[in-house]
């Protein structure tokens, strides 16, 4: 066995209507990926990616209770990302999509030649943002220890009258 193979992207799936959701399970698990939670409403959803921790949420919009807009803004402040599969491609949804971070949005009727593609997109895309928030916060410490050098070296300067390069 290959103990080398690349581990499968973990999805949970929320979609109130239990044939498509199993379609979509189906699709995706065929497509490479491990479905590692279901649900029918957003509220699930949310409770499943805090207990389960998956690398994405795929979710339809309209559903009872938490629609899937609002479990994508609970995943933005998890940092996870959120693809949308829905009927539903008004413009203001797409706006509300955008805001509340959602990383692709794929409308029905949907097949593997969209989906498929949506969710690694996806992925690769909130991949890159962890690499850039890392660099980010790997520049700041950096720039926040030029800093405390700097300002031991004034002090050493100033009051052993060192100086710079003695200092």
């Amino acid at each position: 066995m290959d103990t080398t193979a690349e581990a499968k992207p973990r999805v949970v799936v929320a979609e109130d209507e239990a044939i498509i959701r199993l379609d979509i399970v189906e699709t995706l698990i065929e497509g490479g990926f491990d479905v590692v939670g279901q649900a029918g409403d957003g509220a699930r959803a949310v409770e499943l990616v805090l207990e389960l921790k998956p690398d994405l949420l795929l979710t339809d919009i309209k559903m009872p209770g938490t629609d899937g807009l609002q479990a994508a803004e609970a995943m933005a402040e998890l940092k996870i990302p959120v693809v949308l599969l829905t009927a539903f491609s008004s413009p203001d949804l797409v706006d509300r999509a955008s805001a509340a971070g959602v990383y692709s949005y794929v409308v029905k009727p949907f097949n593997p030649s969209n989906l498929l593609p949506a969710l690694r997109i996806a992925l690769s895309l909130h991949s890159r943002m962890k690499d850039a928030d890392q660099a980010i916060e790997e520049a700041q410490e950096k720039l926040e220890i030029r800093k405390l050098v700097d300002r031991a070296k004034g002090l050493l300067t100033e009051k052993m009258k060192l100086n710079e390069p003695e200092a």
